[in-house]
């Protein structure tokens, strides 16, 4: 779940909100809620929700170089989650779940 608050008083403001999310097997399910919560005038704001699997093209393409099924898997998805880490403007937290990530998927 991911949540904006736009406070009274902050007119003019501008929020963008986007859940994006991995499944990771065929029976894996996710329920994304973006929620946009606005108490100020002119405000522009938007948000949204994907949802998809591991990009089929790019296992492939991973496949067709030699690297195993489970390490192209694990690269993709560490990939998806480095784009995560990266936007995060808290260095000290940024590196430190960039360690945890090298830890659950080491690549």
């Amino acid at each position: 779940r991911g949540a904006i608050l736009v406070a009274p008083g902050a007119d003019g403001s501008d929020a963008r909100l986007n859940n994006k999310n991995l499944l990771l097997s065929g029976s894996a399910e996710i329920d994304t809620k973006p929620e946009l919560e606005i108490y100020a005038d002119e405000v522009q704001a938007a948000h949204g929700a994907t949802v998809g699997q591991l990009d089929e093209r790019a296992l492939f393409y991973l496949r067709s170089r030699g690297i195993p099924l489970a390490e192209a898997r694990t690269l993709l998805t560490a990939a998806f989650c480095r784009a995560v880490l990266d936007d995060l403007p808290n260095a000290t937290l940024r590196e430190h779940l960039a360690s945890l990530l090298a830890i659950r998927l080491p690549v």
